[in-house]
């Protein structure tokens, strides 16, 4: 019983330290937006004072507000090309047979393995040779490519668990291929399609390397190049308040969307194949 009682204290233990390690960037990251001045330079676990200046300074500047939308735009247009793609690709992966097959659903796999800065000069010459240089195409091109064998993999892989005889009765009833997808698997594959909609949204929301190679105007840039670009008073100064308070509220959307979608994420993963 002493064991037990002893084991159950050290686990939870642990399980706060590794919460706290994990939450207290974050945190730290809240308490500095509200401080100004000197104190933004002052170590300390609670706020020593509140200010909003931070987040009036931030939601002042017209090319952070551009920014942020173009970050919507850009990651919304990506998922949604993204899974298009991607369900096709899955239903004929997962349900057509043909020679290679399995091949070319390893090479898929290991195109996501390559770094981006591997294929920077060549998706930068891809991107000029198409006129879509500092535009957001540039960008909805470039993270789709990078997004798609992600979503290919995990929704071949929850399409290959759908029953066979769903398939065989609409296609018995005259159901051609594309009926298949949208009709009859889509409703299936909506906790699937949540998941890596929303991973792939993270992915494109955050990206940095080619949002920063591929843009180069004020009007163009997402928000991760954008805080990156904020500047102080003077050349020396690093507004580290503006900084944490832009972090703050790029992240709140991804809470949102985590916060909306949990349960199909989380509860709802094998739910379309049992109840089909």
């Amino acid at each position: 019983m002493e064991r037990s009682m002893l084991g159950n204290i050290l686990f939870y233990m642990g399980v706060i330290l590794i919460v706290v390690i994990s939450v207290y960037p974050f945190y730290y990251a809240i308490i500095t937006s509200f401080e100004s001045g000197t104190a933004l330079f002052k170590p300390n676990f609670f706020p020593e004072s509140f200010s909003l200046e931070n987040y009036q300074n931030v939601l002042s500047q017209r090319s952070f507000l551009r920014s942020f939308a173009n970050s919507i735009f850009i990651a919304s247009v990506t998922v949604g090309f993204a899974l298009l793609l991607a369900v096709t690709a899955s239903y004929a992966l997962a349900r057509v047979t043909f020679r290679g097959r399995g091949l070319l659903l390893m090479t898929i796999l290991g195109v996501s393995m390559f770094p981006q800065i591997a294929v920077l000069s060549g998706l930068y010459e891809l991107i000029n040779f198409l006129g879509i240089y500092n535009k957001p195409w540039a960008l909805v091109l470039s993270y789709t490519i990078f997004t798609l064998p992600f979503t290919v993999w995990v929704l071949t892989t929850f399409m290959r668990e759908l029953p066979v005889e769903i398939e065989e009765a609409a296609i018995i009833d005259g159901a051609t291929p594309w009926i298949v997808i949208t009709k009859v698997f889509l409703p299936l594959l909506w906790p699937a399609l949540v998941t890596t909609g929303l991973l792939a949204f993270i992915g494109a929301w955050n990206e940095f390397l080619f949002a920063l190679t591929f843009t180069i105007s004020e009007t163009e840039r997402t928000v991760p190049v954008a805080i990156a670009l904020l500047s102080g008073a003077s050349s020396q100064e690093v507004p580290w308040g503006a900084i944490m308070a832009a972090s703050v509220i790029v992240t709140v959307p991804l809470i949102i969307l985590v916060l909306i979608f949990q349960r199909k994420i989380v509860a709802g993963l094998t739910a379309g194949g049992v109840k089909g």
